[in-house]
């Protein structure tokens, strides 16, 4: 760090680009985008209403949030799931992702470390999608539900 430079006491030096970068998460990061056959996960849509399990291990739980953590190895699938509440995510380690929506479309996008997105969703507004690592890398996530 120069020897100009300040920083103020709690704070941390950041990255601008890096920044941008994460407030930057939307349809301009799609690779790929289409339709899928839904006939082929019938049986897990039909369940994907009653699936709120957004991740692959809940790491803690409490009245005002849920943290869980989505770690998908290359070629791994999650369930088509349930987003009925408010909540935000940041990738830990990036790859490419493709995510299947319940109206039979779907989206490819690849995930850098650092890619911060918030959602908000109610029951009566919900997403179902599952999601799917078609890179070659893991692809983790981690998933903060706010739960009021």
């Amino acid at each position: 760090m120069p020897p100009n430079s300040r920083i103020r006491a709690g704070s941390w030096p950041r990255s601008r680009d890096s920044y941008r970068r994460r407030e930057a998460i939307d349809k301009s990061d799609i690779v790929e985008q289409g339709s899928f056959e839904r006939a082929d996960f019938e049986q897990e849509l039909a369940a994907a209403p009653a699936n709120f399990d957004v991740g692959t291990t809940l790491w803690f739980e409490n009245q005002r949030i849920r943290v869980w953590e989505i770690r998908l190895e290359p070629g791994e699938r999650g369930p088509f799931h349930n987003h009925t509440r408010n909540y935000f995510w940041t990738v830990v380690e990036g790859s490419r992702g493709l995510q299947r929506y319940a109206d039979g479309t779907f989206a490819v996008r690849d995930y850098e470390v650092g890619d911060t997105k918030y959602l908000e969703h109610t029951p009566d507004d919900a997403l179902i999608h599952d999601l799917e690592n078609v890179g070659d890398t893991v692809l983790r996530f981690v998933t903060v539900e706010l739960l009021d």
